[in-house]
């Protein structure tokens, strides 16, 4: 890692901590408490507001902030290629702040770096999902957002067809598939349902509720103890 990264690291894990020791930073950046000290005093002596001393931890004042930084080579590849892969294989709504987003991007790109974002060598494949999944998608992010309960008609891997009502907590994209984490009022417990198995879906007017152990971080645990049943 270049110095001048390091000290920017090192800003911004003392902006985001109440406090921060040298030993812990020198852990993060793998470098010794030594190479930290020497640091912190060089950005105190740059302007740069920090309180604090050696053996007990360093803050930065409130309200001190930094300038824009500028992305590396890495950074603009990363972001280019989670935009394809969001214009490829979600709706159209974020497939057009994607692109959005990366022509924002690139009008605060100087020069030399405009031609990274043509110009990285990682795709994804053009849109790989149909207008009646992209339009479910959209529905249903409307739905988690606003805590709105979903009636949809559903078919297992069997064929077998249901009609559920459910609280939609979260999409989970698998690669090639889109899954609805949600609670099931039909089973009342977690279910997860593909989007392409999902024949029809109305959003309802009315609110679910905030309920302990059917949020979607209880669904995530829940998954993790064991596998949930379509």
């Amino acid at each position: 890692m270049r110095r001048a990264d390091r000290l920017f690291q090192i800003i911004q894990f003392l902006r985001t901590r109440r406090v921060t020791t040298a030993s812990w930073l020198a852990e993060r950046l793998e470098v010794s408490e030594r190479t930290i000290y020497r640091d912190i005093k060089d950005l105190i002596l740059s302007g740069v507001s920090i309180e604090g001393e050696a053996g007990v931890g360093y803050v930065v004042r409130r309200g001190f902030d930094l300038p824009p930084l500028m992305f590396s080579e890495n950074e603009i590849s990363a972001l280019t290629l989670g935009a394809r892969i969001v214009e490829s294989w979600a709706d159209a709504s974020l497939a057009t702040a994607a692109q959005s987003a990366l022509s924002k991007i690139e009008t605060v790109l100087p020069d030399d770096l405009k031609g990274s974002l043509e110009n990285t060598l990682l795709f994804s494949p053009l849109t790989r999902i149909t207008p009646e999944i992209s339009t479910a998608m959209a529905e249903i992010r409307f739905a988690a957002d606003n805590r709105r309960k979903v009636s949809l008609q559903y078919s297992t891997a069997t064929g077998k067809s249901s009609e559920r009502v459910i609280w939609p907590l979260g999409l989970f994209f698998w690669g090639s598939v889109w899954t609805i984490g949600a609670w099931c009022e039909l089973r009342n417990d977690f279910r997860i349902f593909r989007l392409d198995r999902v024949d029809t879906l109305c959003v309802l007017d009315e609110e679910y509720p905030l309920e302990k152990g059917k949020s979607l971080q209880d669904l995530i645990g829940n998954q993790k103890r064991h596998d949930c049943q379509l």
